[in-house]
């Protein structure tokens, strides 16, 4: 009989409102009797949960194996990925993963092994539509970038659209571009960056 009381207030409540109200179903935990079993008929203090692991010392990823190298250069691939969307993603990760990254790579491992007495980070969120940010390599503590990575989109008369893969450093005040690589993409107009 409650259940269909409640149903009704509901239901008469979203009529008279238009729908604009919907009526909180935190109220209706107040009206349950706390000595009533729930709808599994389990009480939820009575529950109890255990996991076990295995202890695979192999397995386990230790700091020591996964520097702080191999880190910036995953979060760096993810980021670039993350630029590239569903849209442009398939169509050129080949040719990325091939050319452009392995580049990448070693400018990375260059101002790691340049800077190391600085905590390095890569920032977290590449621009969209037809800016050039992929992601710049900071200092944490000084709070300044060592390098950014950028991609940009040129149409070549004749020949088609590319992307332009290159970085700037902070030696030359970020002016000078250090090209990486180009990407042929089509004659067609590419689609916005995170599509």
């Amino acid at each position: 009989m409650k259940q269909w009381l409640q149903r009704l207030m509901i239901a008469s409540v979203a009529v008279l409102t238009l729908g604009v109200i919907t009526p909180n179903h935190e109220i209706w935990t107040n009206f349950t009797d706390k000595n009533e079993p729930n709808e599994s008929g389990t009480h939820a203090e009575g529950m109890e949960y255990s996991l076990e692991l295995q202890d695979n010392r192999d397995d386990l990823l230790t700091l020591d194996s996964y520097t702080r190298e191999q880190q910036l250069v995953a979060h760096a691939r993810l980021l670039t990925y993350e630029k590239f969307g569903q849209r442009i993603g398939p169509v050129i990760q080949n040719e990325f993963d091939q050319e452009i990254f392995p580049r990448i790579e070693a400018v990375i491992q260059t101002t790691v092994h340049n800077a190391t007495d600085r905590r390095l980070a890569i920032t977290e969120q590449p621009s969209g539509d037809y800016a050039e940010k992929i992601f710049h390599v900071y200092d944490k503590t000084a709070n300044q970038d060592l390098i950014k990575f950028h991609v940009r989109t040129e149409k070549r008369p004749s020949d088609g659209y590319f992307y332009n893969f290159h970085y700037h450093t902070a030696d030359d005040g970020f002016v000078a571009h250090h090209s990486v690589g180009d990407i042929y993409w089509s004659k067609n107009t590419p689609p916005k960056w995170l599509s």
